[in-house]
């Protein structure tokens, strides 16, 4: 068994857990703590090094974040603190580990890919796309196993509103809609997706996934839509899965990853 300490960082909290990399499981318990208040790239880096060495992990850490992140700079900064953008992901938290290796992933992109691999995407061919229903609508793409990083489908603009504002578990919550008049929303998103892409299957996942009974089969799109299956721990296997993939061995693109070896960050996205 090959494990790996996998870190998903959110607007609240920072899940954490040892991942077999090869069974695609949590081995043991999974920590979650606060994300720190404010959300700076120091404080969180801090809370990831306590994390390391709660596990006793001393090998190479995987850790999604919340942002797009490109040639191992933080592009945006989405439910984490602003100062985040324009930071060295890679270098800050490989010095905060003491120089091990590090690799760098979005959070998003990180639990697709373990849905891929390992969930309810696993063995299919062609463009699968996993979308995660939370404070807003993060977004995943993979190509016969091959990641495209840091979409945005959140962003997407579906008759005047952006995907988010009209279908995102927090527009369901603030607009007091039914499943059935979520499920409406949810379909003209799936639709405006469908007429861009033609995927083979959409995978649906955040915490109202686990009622996915209750809303899957309302969606009147043309597409596939199968409910996430790793839950909670896709993030934190994803994040894991990117320390084994930063050369392409397996689903996760080398350019989605930013990995720093020692003292000297492979930048293998370009």
């Amino acid at each position: 068994m090959s494990t790996r300490l996998g870190i998903d960082v959110g607007g609240t909290g920072i899940k954490a857990g040892l991942v077999d990399i090869e069974a695609g499981r949590l081995v043991g318990e999974r920590i979650t703590v606060p994300t720190p208040r404010p959300s700076t790239p120091a404080a969180v880096a801090t809370a990831i090094s306590d994390l390391a060495e709660h596990y006793r992990c001393d090998g190479p850490v995987g850790v999604a974040l919340p942002a797009a992140v490109a040639g191992g700079l933080v592009q945006t900064a989405a439910n984490i603190d602003r100062s985040w953008i324009g930071t060295d992901a890679t270098d800050l938290f490989a010095d905060a580990l003491g120089g091990r290796d590090v690799a760098v992933t979005n959070d998003a992109d990180a639990a697709g890919t373990a849905e891929y691999r390992f969930g309810a995407a696993r063995g299919t061919a062609g463009v699968v796309i996993a979308l995660t229903f939370g404070t807003g609508i993060g977004s995943a793409i993979l190509h016969d196993g091959v990641l495209l990083p840091n979409t945005e489908f959140g962003h997407l603009v579906v008759d005047g509103v952006t995907a988010e504002h009209r279908a995102s578990a927090s527009a369901k919550s603030a607009r007091a809609m039914s499943f059935e008049g979520w499920a409406r929303e949810v379909s003209r998103v799936l639709t405006a997706i469908e007429d861009l892409l033609s995927p083979r299957l959409f995978v649906v996942g955040g915490e109202i996934s686990q009622h996915g009974s209750r809303w899957i089969p309302l969606l009147t799109n043309r597409i596939a839509v199968a409910a996430a299956e790793l839950g909670n721990a896709a993030g934190v296997i994803g994040a894991a899965l990117a320390i084994e993939h930063h050369r392409g061995e397996g689903p996760l693109d080398p350019r989605a990853v930013y990995l720093r070896r020692g003292s000297a960050t492979d930048r293998v996205a370009r």
